[in-house]
């Protein structure tokens, strides 16, 4: 591709001091496994090292193998050095005094790695008594000054707080502020935004900035997210089958990749600053088992540019540019590659063309884009009836109290009157924060029932007056796929079984022949009906969950974050799969989901869910290019874009504080106690309308009806491209 140009934003080329940590040939075997195989790397004062690949590639366990929380089983090779003092082979005793106090490290799961009986703020003073000669008093108060330095609202409060009083964003800053307490000089983040809503994931990673500006620390982020690590990061080490593929600075990694690895990564993933409903490019196949590697290249079997050399020998990392380096023999015709392919928008050409652009009010887009739009354009304009009505629907949980008599003490407003609906062939999008009720609303929609308030309507059906026999049929045309594809499978059952049940349930005949049929459709092979589900990947578990759901081909299907737990590559095959089946089918999708960019990649319209109301709908287009309410606009300025130049130079709105609780929800708009517009554009008169006056969703802009959004004072912002520097 064409290398970009380096923006005046881009990190400052780091310290020519000593590394903090140095690691050379790290490797970790269990039993005759290699689960890490060679790994060296450094890291200096101040420096981001991010550290990204597939699921099994080994990040985790290197994490491990650094701060010596490895099993016993585990044999450990190689050299890990924390300012020169090596840690292989060192004593419980040792590494002890220096966890905590030189290095520290932010679990995935904050709440698995806080102790539940333990306050907070004790757990966060104990951090401090461990390594520090201070009394419990002036430990409290630097663990109240800790929460207060990551953002947590009320700190001497939050300090008496349980773990499971805390949200999920706010433990995950209650365990930076227990990572930094000593002042480290290393801080290893696994995987410490993955759990989160975009919003939060926003906030936490702030806070790891402020700690990193504060502390002065190194910081190794692994992640999956190759957005988190483009703005983060300054420079990047991609892991694969157990050892880095390819090392190099942020730009050169994203812009420049040499390993085909890498190029394979960048290109599965879904983007939010894209408009046109593009096919994305997942690398074929799945990861090697470290006991059964390939011989030579372990990427040879998935990889574009293999050849007969590939298999000789695993290759080693060669140098391809100043601080570059990539596993590949072929490395020279992935660069001639890359002069013709882009692999990100960004560059000089781009970045003149979008100044011009903006100059003349108008975006430009290239011609292959324009045509792919255009495509999409044709594919989302409605084609019939509506499928699926949702018109007010109300469901509320009693709240109770008490062991063995329980009292009703509240009232939990689940969903407070949501509307849309969904035409034949389309795609609606159903996004929100964790909580704002998107899986209650669809559980609503599945049960067929008369709701508590409001209508459903399926298939021109009141669910209301349903009886069993219609309530039977209705379900045979409404189909779905869940989260979990292996929580969803009967481990017990093949698959032959697992994908036939449906056509059984309903009185189907030719199972055999219709099983090979749906599984040849979702791209697996017919021989795999015999399997369990355990033998298969996420991936493939996905597509066998969707073929069940195809079975009594259905006219509407409800996809309950259906790609959240897969890795990028695999998501991006899952993705393109259903975008087909669409296509062939006749489809129409109800897709909840809290990754935006997966949504815009699928959608053809999409409702934003805020504490139980949509607080805007429309348009992928529509909504994405200018949001109208300042929760969407909140939303998409989070989301991380794989794009180092762009997402150092974008525009961000952060949320203050967590979602109100549904029991409680605020007065008038519930949005107003998080919105960045009430606390600082709004005057005191304007304020108590938000404060009194629950608004409706009323359209916006032109043409009316395209977007609508439920704010008293709406305007659409432009937060997804980038702010152009001034020249």
């Amino acid at each position: 591709m064409t290398p970009a140009t380096t923006p005046e934003t881009a990190p400052a080329p780091t310290s020519a001091s000593a590394p903090v940590l140095d690691v050379r040939d790290l490797g970790v075997c269990f039993g005759d496994v290699p689960a890490v195989r060679g790994v060296s790397f450094e890291v200096r004062p101040g420096e981001v090292l991010g550290v990204v690949g597939e699921s099994g590639s080994g990040k985790s366990v290197t994490a491990s193998a650094i701060m010596g929380l490895l099993p016993s089983s585990a044999r450990v090779s190689g050299s890990v050095r924390l300012h020169g003092r090596e840690l292989v082979g060192a004593r419980d005793k040792e590494l002890n005094a220096l966890r905590g106090r030189a290095m520290s490290m932010v679990f995935q799961d904050p709440l698995s790695a806080l102790t539940p009986v333990y306050r907070v703020g004790d757990q966060i003073a104990e951090a401090v008594r461990v390594h520090q000669r201070v009394t419990k008093e002036q430990a409290m108060v630097k663990a109240v000054s800790l929460l207060d330095l990551v953002g947590i609202p009320h700190p001497a409060e939050r300090a008496l707080a349980f773990p499971h009083e805390f949200s999920g964003g706010m433990r995950q800053r209650a365990m930076i502020a227990m990572a930094i307490a000593n002042d480290p000089d290393l801080v290893i983040c696994d995987e410490p935004t993955t759990a989160l809503d975009v919003t939060i994931q926003a906030q936490v990673l702030e806070v790891l900035k402020k700690a990193r500006d504060e502390t002065g620390a190194a910081i190794i982020m692994i992640t999956h997210d190759l957005g988190v690590v483009a703005g983060l990061a300054d420079r990047v080490l991609v892991m694969y089958a157990g050892r880095p593929v390819e090392v190099g600075t942020v730009d050169d990694v994203y812009y420049r990749p040499r390993m085909p690895y890498t190029v394979g990564l960048l290109r599965s993933i879904p983007r939010v600053d894209r408009g046109a409903q593009r096919r994305l490019e997942p690398i074929e196949g799945s990861p090697p088992s470290p006991a059964a590697l390939p011989p030579g290249c372990p990427f040879g079997p998935r990889c574009p540019l293999h050849v007969g050399a590939c298999d000789e020998a695993e290759p080693p990392l060669f140098e391809t540019g100043p601080g570059h380096l990539a596993a590949c023999i072929r490395w020279e015709d992935e660069a001639a590659s890359q002069a013709e392919t882009a692999v990100s928008e960004t560059g000089t050409a781009a970045e003149e063309a979008g100044t011009a652009a903006e100059e003349a009010g108008t975006r430009p887009r290239a011609p292959a884009e324009a045509g792919e739009a255009e495509e999409a354009k044709e594919a989302a304009v409605p084609r019939g009836e509506p499928v699926l009505r949702v018109e007010g629907l109300v469901k509320d949980y009693p709240l109770l109290r008490g062991a063995v008599f329980k009292r009703r003490v509240g009232t939990v407003h689940a969903v407070a009157g949501v509307s849309f609906a969904i035409r034949e062939g389309e795609t609606l999008g159903l996004v929100g924060e964790s909580g704002c009720g998107k899986t209650t609303t669809l559980l609503e929609i599945l049960e067929l029932a008369r709701p508590q308030r409001g209508r459903v309507v399926v298939f021109g059906h009141d669910t209301a007056r349903l009886g069993p026999a219609e309530r039977m049929a209705i379900r045979r045309d409404m189909q779905v796929v869940f989260q979990d594809p292996l929580a969803s499978l009967d481990p017990r059952m093949t698959v032959h079984d697992v994908v036939a049940e449906p056509l059984r349930t309903h009185g189907l005949g030719d199972t055999g022949r219709r099983v090979a049929e749906l599984l040849t459709l979702v791209g697996l092979e017919p021989e795999h009906a015999e399997r369990y589900p355990q033998d298969f990947s996420g991936g493939q578990r996905q597509r066998i969950g969707i073929a069940r759901a195809l079975a009594l081909e259905p006219r509407l299907l409800v996809l309950d974050e259906p790609v959240s737990a897969l890795d990028v590559s695999i998501q991006a095959g899952v993705i393109n799969l259903l975008a087909s089946l669409k296509a062939r089918l006749g489809l129409s999708y109800l897709f909840v989901a809290h990754d935006l960019a997966v949504v815009r990649h699928i959608a053809d319209r999409v409702a934003v869910m805020y504490l139980g109301r949509i607080a805007e709908i429309g348009s992928v287009d529509a909504v994405y290019d200018a949001p109208a309410h300042p929760y969407t606009q909140a939303l998409l300025s989070a989301i991380p874009l794989p794009d180092p130049a762009r997402e150092r130079s974008r525009r961000r709105i952060l949320l203050e504080g967590d979602l109100p609780s549904p029991a409680h929800p605020p007065s008038g708009c519930r949005f107003r106690t998080r919105c960045p517009k009430f606390r600082t554009v709004l005057t005191e008169d304007e304020r108590v309308l938000c404060v009194e006056a629950e608004p409706d969703v009323l359209p916006v802009g032109e043409p009316a009806g395209d977007q609508g959004a439920a704010c008293h004072y709406a305007e659409k912002l432009d937060v997804v491209q980038p702010r152009r520097n001034s020249r």
